[in-house]
């Protein structure tokens, strides 16, 4: 509530989605997406592997066109701009790729002061400036002058979000930041997305399937599945339901007040053996697909070098 009493209005969104729908050979991966993301927060979009999750975050950057659908962001409508105006538009927002996606023939500073040089009209010494609090940001500062293949992985996701920084983006896009990485280090790359967030204001757009980074850094979720929006909500809603003891979500399951989306994503949200994810993935029938021959094997495009016998040379 506002001192007069009367409640605030919610901010209006940085990023609006609405009925995305992407296809690939027919088949839709984004079917019918939508989701708002506030500004000055962290949308973590979570998901097993081929919900959807990775093919939203290109529509999201503009690498793919939906065919469906529509996606504004900063006021406008990325399905409708040309390349020029989604440069312009690219030029607010910077990406850290889950490999970190450095050029290998340049040293870390270079890396961080390539978007500068490429985009800006600064001199030099102001670039040089500008690197070096980009890299004490990420803490590597000591590390300006060495190249990618002399740094650790988790090191290389550091200088990829200093360059992804490094023209003050108002939205940070994440890729998958913890994959491949030590606890430790996960760790160090969600304090660094949480001060981004929380020190500089940016909006941050986190892709990922690691659930203790994402209840770390998360203000708000969404779940995909099968290319559908299954929920999205504040954190405490999944932790809510992620915290559920087993007696409680039987109770829950056999009253209906827990429905069948809502399990499914408690057993991604816990990593549980058995659940709807897994009954769906044993649902085929192993003895139909042995009768009917679902899964026929084609003749190898190659020529065999095994030796032929004599027994079984044709005539």
């Amino acid at each position: 509530m506002s001192v007069d009493g009367s409640t605030p209005s919610q901010p209006e969104p940085i990023i609006r989605v609405r009925d995305l729908v992407k296809r690939f050979d027919g088949r839709a991966v984004l079917d019918g997406v939508s989701l708002d993301v506030t500004p000055g927060q962290t949308l973590v979009i979570m998901g097993g592997s081929g919900c959807g999750k990775s093919t939203l975050l290109r529509c999201l950057i503009g690498s793919l066109r939906p065919e469906e659908g529509s996606i504004e962001m900063f006021g406008r409508d990325l399905c409708n701009l040309s390349e020029e105006g989604m440069d312009t538009v690219r030029k607010k927002f910077g990406i850290l790729f889950q490999s970190g996606a450095l050029y290998n023939s340049m040293t870390v500073a270079e890396n961080v002061a390539l978007p500068l040089s490429e985009h800006t009209d600064l001199d030099p010494q102001t670039i040089e400036t500008i690197v070096t609090i980009k890299l004490e940001q990420v803490g590597l500062r000591e590390h300006a002058d060495k190249y990618p293949g002399q740094i650790s992985g988790g090191m290389k996701k550091r200088a990829g979000l200093a360059r992804a920084m490094a023209l003050d983006p108002q939205v940070l896009f994440y890729d998958e930041p913890s994959a491949g990485l030590d606890p430790v280090t996960s760790a160090e790359i969600d304090q660094l997305i949480i001060g981004m967030t929380r020190g500089l204001g940016v909006t941050s757009i986190v892709v990922t399937h690691e659930m203790d980074s994402a209840f770390t850094i998360a203000d708000r979720m969404v779940m995909l599945d099968k290319g559908r929006v299954l929920r999205a909500d504040d954190r405490a809603w999944f932790e809510n339901l992620r915290a559920l003891t087993e007696d409680e979500a039987r109770r829950r399951v056999d009253s209906g007040a827990m429905n069948e989306d809502e399990q499914l994503i408690r057993q991604f949200l816990r990593g549980d053996a058995d659940g709807p994810i897994t009954a769906r993935r044993s649902a085929s029938s192993y003895a139909d697909d042995l009768l009917r021959g679902r899964h026929p094997v084609n003749a190898p495009a190659v020529q065999s070098t095994k030796p032929v016998r004599k027994d079984e040379a044709r005539p």
